[in-house]
């Protein structure tokens, strides 16, 4: 057999094996999401992976963390340590009620070519990214982006005023709170861009463990008009919950590149969930 007929086989057989399709995946991970007793720690895993909750590919930078205490006041987070497969930090609940706490990740990008080069550069802001760009760049696409990862944790009684949106980029506003899913019932979410209700966003739940199973076990919704879905947790454990405006299949490549007037939007939304037993 010739050697490109090995290669296709092998590469045939590799995309059949359990697993071979999967992303990487960026979470956060709390130690637990309700705790009880005066001033208790919550510590949090920060990783990117294959395998959910499990460290095997990338740790996730915290340079963008941000941390909510109940009363809306910034937080702040302790002994943060970056290894290889994960970053970790710890963060003392001294205020009872619910923490919020993120990684936020905005910025700006650009494509364009000067003198026929196809270059390429990137930004914090728009404005930043304005600067970057010469005056003679031809074929210039540039498009924002707005990706928010976040866990809540609540000491004591839950409490509501972090779940409140910013107002910026992808965000889950709770109807059922957080910290409060059980297995076997049904929870409700409300998804906002920019503040407001955004309908159409394609949302995955995956449970934790998919290393241990052949199945992904992925659940599949859709926001409804007023940006609602409804989730019925069939066990308890940690949920990955992934949420972005859907797509359409039908629309080409090109809508997706815009200009410094008009650029391209992306935002994208990420959460760990505990679901406990009944």
């Amino acid at each position: 057999m010739k050697l490109k007929h090995i290669t296709a086989a092998i590469a045939i057989a590799a995309a059949l094996l359990p697993g071979a399709a999967q992303a990487h995946r960026g979470w956060l991970l709390p130690s637990a999401t309700v705790l009880s007793g005066t001033e208790p720690w919550v510590t949090v895993d920060a990783a990117i992976s294959n395998d959910l909750f499990y460290f095997e590919h990338v740790a996730m930078g915290l340079d963008n963390l941000v941390v909510f205490t109940p009363d809306g006041s910034p937080g702040k987070a302790e002994n943060a340590a970056k290894g290889r497969y994960r970053s970790t930090f710890d963060v003392k609940l001294s205020q009872p009620g619910t923490y919020k706490i993120a990684v936020v990740n905005n910025g700006a990008n650009a494509s364009f070519k000067v003198d026929g080069v196809q270059k390429r550069v990137r930004a914090a802001s728009l404005e930043a990214l304005a600067a970057q760009i010469p005056a003679n760049a031809q074929e210039v696409q540039v498009s924002v982006s707005a990706g928010r990862n976040e866990i809540f944790v609540t000491s004591g009684k839950p409490t509501d005023k972090v779940l409140a949106p910013t107002g910026q980029g992808l965000e889950l506003v709770p109807i059922t709170h957080p910290n409060d899913l059980t297995a076997g019932e049904t929870a409700q979410f409300r998804f906002v861009l920019d503040g407001k209700p955004a309908a159409n966003i394609a949302v995955t739940v995956i449970p934790g463990g998919i290393r241990y199973r052949d199945k992904l076990g992925e659940i599949k919704l859709t926001s409804d008009a007023e940006g609602k879905i409804s989730v019925k947790w069939p066990e308890p454990g940690m949920y990955w919950l992934s949420a972005a405006p859907a797509r359409d299949p039908n629309a080409p490549r090109t809508a997706e590149a815009g200009t410094l007037d008009k650029p391209a939007r992306r935002a994208s939304y990420v959460t760990t969930l505990e679901v406990l037993a009944q």
